[in-house]
């Protein structure tokens, strides 16, 4: 039996692609684990799926000063030495790599060990945890064309993201029946990213009284951030977090809002949802969303407002509109050609244990 070790977390979209990969690595037999984070989301979603889990030291590695960043370089050396000491243990063929600060000493372990490894960098520029991580790594899997150019010729294959085969099954009438909904008025999805989005929540909230005369709308806000004064509002469903009636909710949702995180896009793709990306500023980021949504946007899957533009009036414009041109989007994203991203990455796996 072949042994695999998945590692990434942090994020959902640290985590999610992994999952996506699992039933074809085991239909083909393989024997699966996964490293982790002590008490990351990856935790919860990893043992959800019955899979072997271990948790490991892990520190931020930031671009910007932080009192932390003189102890979390201790924190990534003592889940380096604890990564060495389980890849002895688990004995992988392979480390598949999704990303993520959890996934650096990991990869690097495995570097020591002599495991080859294989990682995937979601957005158009390599993030940092990534940037450690490739020249570790045997091949370099990516999202984007214009990702090609950011990494080692030699090591980059453009793969497209790996997305979970049930949300293409999801079931309409069971997400509204959850919901509460009635089938008079169309559906809107806002998806705030798996840890919320306060600017999308306030935005969303500000406007529920005009938008629910349209609309009935699914509020995915994040933990913590489920408010009180709206509960029980007909017509507003809000949650913290959803796992296993995503696949129903997309279902039934005719537009989505969303953040324009690499994983969550490409779903988004998958699913020929027509949407309205609100991509995290450069503020409070490195800018990787801006450059996503820029992309889907130049090739008609997206409506994009920046997130210092969003407003009552921007928010209602751009939901006008792309309910109006909803075929038109979902038009483009049919001739997209998108990737069988499970089969290619599985073949670049089968191909270097092989070599």
């Amino acid at each position: 039996m072949k042994k695999i070790v998945l590692t990434g977390g942090g994020t959902a979209g640290h985590v999610t692609p992994n999952i996506a990969l699992l039933p074809r690595l085991l239909e083909s037999s393989y024997q699966v684990s996964y490293i982790g984070s002590y008490q990351g989301i990856e935790k919860d979603l990893i043992q959800a799926a019955n899979i072997p889990y271990y948790g490991i030291s892990s520190g931020k590695l930031r671009r910007y000063l932080d009192l932390k960043n003189l102890s979390d370089p201790f924190k990534v050396i003592k889940g380096l030495g604890q990564a060495i000491r389980l890849l002895h243990k688990l004995k992988p063929d392979i480390v598949f790599s999704k990303g993520g600060f959890v996934s650096v000493p990991v990869v690097l372990a495995a570097r020591f060990c002599r495991i080859p490894v294989i990682i995937h960098e979601s957005d158009i520029t390599p993030g940092l945890a990534n940037k450690i991580a490739i020249p570790a790594a045997r091949k370099v899997c990516c999202n984007f064309p214009e990702t090609l150019k950011y990494l080692p010729k030699e090591k980059a294959v453009l793969t497209g993201s790996p997305i979970r085969q049930e949300l293409l099954s999801g079931d309409a009438e069971s997400a509204r029946s959850y919901c509460h909904f009635t089938s008079e008025k169309p559906v809107l999805l806002v998806i705030g990213g798996s840890t919320g989005s306060k600017v999308i929540n306030d935005a969303i909230r500000s406007q529920l009284s005009v938008l629910l005369q349209k609309y009935q709308i699914i509020h995915l806000c994040g933990k913590g951030n489920v408010d009180a004064g709206h509960a029980g509002t007909a017509g507003y469903a809000q949650y913290e977090y959803i796992s296993t009636q995503l696949k129903d909710m997309f279902a039934l949702a005719d537009v989505v809002i969303s953040r324009a995180g690499a994983n969550a896009i490409c779903e988004l793709l998958a699913l020929h949802k027509p949407n309205i990306l609100i991509p995290l500023s450069a503020a409070a980021s490195r800018g990787d969303q801006i450059l996503n949504a820029n992309s889907f946007q130049k090739q008609g899957f997206s409506y994009v407002i920046k997130e210092e533009d969003l407003t009552a009036d921007t928010l209602q414009t751009a939901i006008s509109n792309v309910f109006e041109q909803k075929d038109l989007y979902i038009a483009a994203m049919s001739k997209s050609g998108q990737l069988d991203s499970i089969q290619t990455i599985f073949q670049l796996i089968e191909k270097e244990l092989a070599s």
